[in-house]
């Protein structure tokens, strides 16, 4: 940063100052003296010229108001930003609160405690609460609108200061004696501060300031040291919090009387006296929350009293005497030029990392990234390097090579602390105090991106060194990364380095400057000068040097003059006679070794041959200084709203030579121009001529002046002017050779050469005026490129995804292949689908349309476009890809593909590898594969059964199995009817239907039982609802035919069921044989046979094993042995002739039983 002093206000009648306080908000600046002084002022910039902004505008003073109330010695001041409202206070302890009201200030309120004075004020962030300290120990917390808060009396402390923290949640209390207690906001004493800044020391000493940034506007980097608390003595310490035991320690070396902050936190401004040989001299000093010492600004008169910062942080108000001096400062912000871009840092307070913007200022486009703890940016050409710190823990960094929108190409992680980094075409050096790091990197343009990061990773020998700078370099073999002795402190550190395509100089704090070679950084020569260096730069061919010191001096050397010194030694390098004084930015030109411009206080000068030319009023930055203009950027008013950079920022001087030249050719003509440029000769000027001649056809002259600019292709844009024979012609070439397209194709229509303006508007890609000249004329003619523009407009459309638009026109251009792509993103499939339908057969759009449908699902349009295009592998795969197995299936058997049924059974397992087994029968089932479907069934039926789940349950499993065991015989049956010849009876057919199930029925054994299960859980659930419904005698006849499923139901349950029937039905002799069934089960427990065996002798004792109700129906049961049908409604034999058979299942039901039932029973198929 660079500060100086740029404005002085007398204060009338010579009353001394006590205090300052600039409002960072509004502006407005208060100032408090003698005998009850108080005074508000406001600086406004006033200017009309666009170029003149920021601190190069005039200030003025816009308001210069007294404020009337106090009599004693106005000692605090301070504002409350968030509400307009200015706190003042005087040694008679009379506190005013002054309001804002139609442009003046005007007491609001007012407070007298008469017991003390007030020694500190302070607000809150939020502006509700101020708390103010008595010397006397009284506190006072008050809110924004004069009510009290709380209040407390402090005994036996004297107070001097007081400061909130950022969340309002504690206080921090300055005590006379030195110490600083800490408070909560309810006035509870927590801990007194740890001073570590106090260390060894002896006498008296009290607190001059404590300032507690609160994070208004971010941080310069994660967990930054915001507080600050100093001593009269320039004692100083620095902390991240109130608990910080390991502070940022400073000695100013000077008697401080205030300290504050800068409104970003990146510099702490410390204002006293330093004792003199005759008398004190006035100084501020700056530092960063690190301790860094940035720069010290002396100022005039006897006693500074206070200092103030404004609020966007680029001017300083301080409080002399009876005087307000200001002083700009010119920050050192982090920003580079590259490309047409600038990149420049900022810190936002919502984020942590330092928010680094890529703007093109071209084409107006921004490109952001975020970085963590950014220590600089630095640019060539089309790159720039970020230098960061790696780890907030471990002392690593990285310098990240980007381009000029952001993109990382070759990060490079270093040891060294990158303090000072420059860069060249070739090489990108980094120097800490004590090293420097030399990289010679590549970019790799048409690279991919994977490419770039394998040649990121392969680091080859040589393109990374690394020197110490008290170590004598030979050349290349030597700076191998031995980062062990590049940590080894140095007497003479590093301050400054710069390079060029053919050396590095690096300045050392003596005043050396050590001269390497590039790229072999061989050491070639040392120099001195009578300074150190603060920042370095080189002429374009590397023979002057630009040097400004710390206080702003600007000097030159050059660095190949031989001359003998006061011994008569030859030595090489020369201090030139030129110097300026407060210089704080300067750009040698790119293209002549003599031309430079640099930036003092507000005003750029330009100087060739070290004669400057008149100043320029201005406060930006140089961006660039080529071709005889300047590119400036006011970053000051870029950063006042840094997410939108504005272009009226970026300001172009010219040069006095172009523009002497310019008002020549203008003025005098084009011949006695050109003595004039060639007395002063620049490829820039002979440009100039060029142009000028052109306007005027003067072609000879044209073609000399691109010859001496070495313009090849205006050159060539000439010899073919001069093979033009109309004159009116030839202008209309020039109009366009000067972008005046609009006056270019007027003349050509004028010409009636209609084809010549088209040519013009294809030339500049503008097709919207190529359609509207081709509708104009005879379009007939222009067929082929009226479909081209129509292309042309929607492809403009399509890349600013404005599908609908891009339709219309492609739809006249007759572009199927990006008219199926506009329908697809618009989805609409339904013109996606008719497109397809108007294409010819095998048509090579066809596979992309078919595969546009398969993304989103929609299986049966993309099976026709497969098959429109004769791809029906890929339509097959379509179907399997989205579970259309029936469809599968059947494209497999019309194209005759065998594949089919390997591809289900892959898929099946698949899924019951996943224990996906009801989708594995679905699958089957859908692709009509029904015998394994009905396996898979029948295993779930079977497992579920052994699980003794619900009776229901198991009986709808074995159902489902059972039909799927059906649909698998009408299938065969189905497939041998269609085999059977036309001329073949129905009885074959029939008859080769039943071949094919014995076939099947031979290697299945369920397939013949397929309702068995079903069968016999039907029949247990059925006797047991009978069993509870009082039915006992039907309920013992459904019981008797389980005895046929031992096989799915377990005996146990059988029996015991068989059991109970009989028993309830008093048909003993039954019961009796179920338990001696029971009894010889060898499944049971010996404690469960016990059981059986007590409760069998309990009932045969009291009842005998006899049953005498026999009835006909036993003896057919006995004598058929139980072939007659069985009625699945009430588990009895069928014994009449007419019975209802289901048609799905084929088991029967009494006819007078029929009208119960809407389903079958067994199957629930309908009725």
């Amino acid at each position: 940063m660079f500060i100086y002093l740029c404005k002085k206000i007398a204060i009338p009648g010579n009353v001394r100052l006590k205090c300052i306080s600039w409002n960072k908000d509004q502006g407005f600046i208060a100032c408090g003296g003698e005998d009850g002084l108080l005074q508000v002022l406001k600086l406004e910039t006033q200017t009309d010229e666009a170029k003149i902004k920021g601190l190069a505008a005039p200030s003025n003073v816009s308001l210069n108001q007294s404020l009337k109330g106090h009599s004693g010695f106005v000692q605090v001041v301070t504002w409350n930003e968030q509400y307009q409202k200015l706190t003042t206070s005087d040694q008679n302890g009379l506190i005013i609160v002054w309001m804002l009201y139609e442009g003046a200030w005007y007491e609001e309120m007012i407070n007298n405690r008469n017991k003390s004075v007030v020694r500190s004020m302070s607000w809150n962030a939020d502006g509700q609460k101020i708390c103010i300290v008595y010397e006397d120990g009284a506190v006072i917390v008050g809110s924004v609108d004069g009510n009290r808060i709380w209040g407390k009396d402090l005994k036996g402390f004297h107070l001097c200061h007081v400061a909130w923290s950022s969340d309002s949640k504690v206080l921090l209390f300055g005590m006379a004696n030195g110490e600083v207690h800490i408070y909560d906001n309810q006035g509870n004493f927590i801990v007194k501060m740890k001073l570590s800044c106090l260390a060894n020391l002896t006498g008296a000493f009290s607190i001059a300031g404590i300032h507690w940034y609160h994070g208004t506007q971010g941080y310069v980097e994660p967990n930054c040291p915001c507080l600050a608390v100093c001593y009269d003595n320039g004692r100083c310490q620095i902390m991240r919090d109130e608990y910080d035991y390991n502070p940022v320690l400073i000695d100013a070396g000077m008697n401080v009387v205030s300290i504050q902050w800068n409104p970003c936190g990146s510099v702490l401004a410390v204002a006293g006296s330093l004792q003199g040989t005759s008398q004190d001299v006035n100084i501020v000093q700056f530092y960063t929350p690190f301790g860094e010492h940035l720069r010290t600004l002396k100022v005039p008169g006897k006693q500074i009293s206070s200092l103030s910062w404004e609020g966007g942080g680029l001017k300083i108000a301080l409080a002399v005497d009876s005087y307000i001096y200001f002083a700009n400062i010119r920050p050192h912000y982090k920003w580079g030029y590259c490309s047409n871009t600038i990149v420049y840092a900022y810190t936002r307070p919502d984020r942590p990392e330092c928010c680094v913007v890529f703007w093109d200022t071209k084409n107006n486009e921004k490109y952001v990234k975020y970085v963590k703890s950014l220590i600089s940016i630095t640019t060539y050409g089309d790159f720039c390097v970020l230098a960061t710190k790696a780890d907030e823990n471990q002392p690593q960094y990285v310098l990240v090579l980007c381009n000029s929108i952001g993109t990382p190409l070759d990060p490079k992680y270093i040891d060294i602390e990158p303090l000072f980094v420059t860069m060249t075409k070739t090489h990108v050096i980094a120097a800490s105090r004590e090293a420097f790091y030399i990289w010679q990197y590549r970019v790799a343009k048409k690279l991919t991106a994977m490419e770039i990061n394998q040649v990121a990773r392969t680091r080859k020998e040589g393109r990374e060194r690394i020197y110490h700078i008290d170590d004598t370099s030979s050349g290349s073999r030597d700076g191998h990364l031995d980062y062990n002795r590049a940590i080894e402190a140095t007497r003479d550190p590093i301050c400054a380095i710069t390079a060029s395509d053919k050396i590095l100089l690096v300045g050392r704090e003596s005043g050396t400057i050590q001269r390497y070679s590039l790229p072999s950084v061989a050491a070639v020569q040392s120099y001195v000068l009578n300074c150190r260096a603060y920042q370095l730069s080189l002429n374009c061919n590397s023979s002057r040097l630009a040097i400004i010191d710390l206080s702003g001096v600007l000097s030159f050397f050059d660095l190949d003059t031989r001359a003998i010194d006061s011994t008569g030694q030859q030595v090489i390098g020369e201090q030139l006679k030129l110097e300026r004084k407060d210089v704080w930015d300067m750009k040698w030109a790119k293209d002549n070794p003599d031309l430079f411009a640099m930036m003092e206080k507000t005003r750029m000068y330009v100087f060739r041959n070290l004669d400057p030319e008149e100043p320029i009023q201005t406060s930006g930055y140089i961006c660039n200084f080529e071709d005889l203009e300047i590119k400036s950027v006011l970053l000051d008013e870029v950063l006042k709203n840094p997410e939108h950079p504005n272009k009226d920022y970026i300001i172009n001087f010219e040069i006095r030579s172009l523009r002497d030249s310019r008002a020549l050719i203008e003025k005098v003509g084009i011949e006695e121009s050109s003595q004039f440029i060639e007395d002063n000769p620049h490829p820039r000027l002979w440009r100039l001529l060029a142009e000028a001649a052109l306007q005027k056809l003067d072609l000879q002259t044209a073609e000399q002046a691109f010859v001496r600019c070495k313009d090849y292709q205006g050159i060539k844009f000439v010899k073919r002017l001069g093979n033009l024979q109309s004159e009116s012609m030839k202008q209309a070439e020039v109009a366009a050779y000067f972008s005046r397209f609009e006056e270019a194709e007027r003349m050509y229509l004028d010409m009636d050469r209609r084809d010549l303006a088209i040519g013009l508007r294809i030339k500049l890609g503008d097709w919207f005026r190529v359609l509207v000249l081709l509708k104009t004329g005879s379009a007939d003619s222009y067929d082929a490129l009226l479909e081209q523009a129509y292309n042309a407009i929607g492809d403009y459309f399509a890349d600013r995804q404005k599908w609908l638009n891009a339709v219309q026109y492609y739809v006249q251009g007759r572009n199927q292949e990006r008219l199926a792509e506009c329908y697809y993103m618009l989805e609409d499939y339904q013109g996606l689908e008719d497109l397809a339908n108007s294409l010819p057969e095998n048509h090579k759009l066809l596979p992309d349309i078919a595969y546009m449908f398969v993304r989103v699902g929609m299986c049966e349009q993309a099976v026709s476009a497969f098959l429109k295009c004769n791809r029906p592998k890929d339509a097959v795969d379509t179907c399997v890809h989205l579970n259309q197995w029936n469809k599968a299936v059947e494209l497999a058997k019309n194209h005759n593909m065998k594949e089919i049924g390997s591809l289900l059974a892959r898929y099946a397992s698949h899924l019951l590898e996943k224990n996906k087994i009801l989708d594995a029968i679905e699958l089957y089932r859908k692709a009509n594969y029904f015998i394994e479907a009905a396996k898979l069934m029948f295993k779930i039926a079977d497992e579920e059964s052994k699980k003794r789940t619900k009776p229901l349950r198991v009986k709808k499993l074995y159902v489902l199995s059972a039909l799927l065991m059906e649909q698998c015989h009408e299938q065969m049956q189905n497939a041998q009817r269609g085999k059977v010849k036309e001329k073949t009876s129905e009885s074959a057919s029939a008859l080769a239907g039943l071949l094919a199930e014995d076939v099947l029925s031979s290697t299945n054994h369920f397939v013949d039982n397929a309702w068995r299960g079903a069968e016999a859980y039907h029949f247990f659930i059925l006797a047991q609802k009978q069993l509870y419904k009082g039915s006992v005698d039907a309920a013992l006849k459904t019981a008797l035919h389980l005895r046929d499923y031992e096989d799915i139901i377990p005996a146990v349950e059988i029996y015991s069921l068989l059991a109970l029937c009989a028993c309830a039905n008093r048909a003993f002799d039954t019961c009796s044989k179920a338990f001696v069934k029971l009894e010889s089960l060898e499944t049971l427990r010996p404690e469960q046979r016990q059981q059986y065996e007590d409760l069998a002798l309990e009932i045969f004792t009291r009842y005998s094993p006899k049953y005498n109700k026999k009835s006909d129906l036993d003896d057919v049961l006995e004598s058929e042995n139980g072939k007659l049908p069985v009625c699945v409604a009430t588990g009895e034999l069928i014994l009449e002739y007419e019975v209802w058979m289901c048609s799905v299942c084929k088991h029967c039901m009494k006819a007078s039983e029929v009208g119960n039932y809407k389903s079958c029973p067994l199957c629930h198929s309908m009725v």
